[in-house]
C-alpha cells in the first residue's frame, strides 16, 4: 500500500469521526430539552404600549375676507359733433368725338381635341400579373397636323411599366390641332390615364 492511499483513507475516517460526533451532540441536545429551551426562548410573552392619539394644533384664524375691487366708472358719453361737408357735384363725361374705328377683338381659340376612335391602350401583362394600379398624368405637345410631338410624365402611377404603356398609346393617338383665329397653332394638353384591374 503506497504513502498517498494511506494519507487519504485517514482523511475519510477523520471525517466520518467528525460527521458520528456532530449526530451524538445533536442527539443529546434534543434528549436534554435544549429545543423546549429555544421554543420558550421564542413564546416569551410579547410587551405592548399604548400610545395615545397625537392631537392636532387647532386651526388658526381664517384669514381675512380680500379688499372689495374698485372699478372706474365709465366715462361720460360725448356725441360727436356734426360736420356737414359738402360735395362738389362731378358732371358725368360727356362723349366729344364718334370714330368708326373697332377695338381690337380677343382671338378666338380652340383647344386640340383627341380622335375619338383612338384605342385604349393594353393593360401590360407583366403589370396585370403583380397588381399594379395608379393613375398617370402625362404633358404632351401637339403640332399643327396632330401628331404628338412631345410627352412627358408629370405624375408617376408609381409603376415604371404602366407609366411606359400610357406613354407609347398616347403617341399612336390623333389630334385635331389647337386653333387661334382659325389658324392651327401647336398647343399643350394633359392626359390623365387610369390603371385598374376589372
Amino acid at each position: 500500500m503506497s504513502y498517498a492511499v494511506q494519507r487519504d483513507s485517514s482523511r475519510r475516517l477523520t471525517g466520518l469521526v467528525a460527521v458520528v460526533a456532530f449526530h451524538v451532540v445533536l442527539v443529546y441536545a434534543l434528549v436534554h430539552g435544549l429545543a423546549r429551551k429555544i421554543v420558550e426562548v421564542v413564546r416569551a410573552p410579547l410587551e405592548t404600549k399604548i400610545i395615545e392619539e397625537i392631537k392636532a394644533p387647532p386651526p388658526d384664524k381664517p384669514p381675512p375676507p380680500p379688499p372689495p375691487k374698485l372699478t372706474m366708472p365709465p366715462p361720460p358719453y360725448i356725441p360727436p359733433p356734426e360736420v356737414q361737408v359738402n360735395v362738389p357735384t362731378v358732371m358725368a363725361p360727356t362723349i366729344t368725338a364718334v370714330t368708326n374705328v373697332k377695338p381690337p377683338a380677343e382671338p378666338i381659340r380652340t383647344a386640340a381635341i383627341m380622335d375619338p376612335n383612338c384605342p385604349k391602350p393594353p393593360y401590360p401583362a407583366g403589370a396585370r400579373r403583380a397588381n399594379e394600379t395608379g393613375n398617370v398624368r402625362l404633358s404632351y405637345l401637339i403640332d399643327v397636323d396632330g401628331k404628338v410631338l412631345d410627352s412627358k410624365i408629370e405624375q408617376s402611377s408609381g409603376y415604371r411599366r404602366l407609366d411606359e404603356a400610357a406613354k407609347n398609346a398616347l403617341a399612336q393617338c390623333k389630334f385635331t390641332a389647337a386653333t387661334v383665329d382659325g389658324r392651327p397653332v401647336r398647343a399643350r394638353k394633359i392626359t390623365i390615364y387610369e390603371w385598374k384591374l376589372e
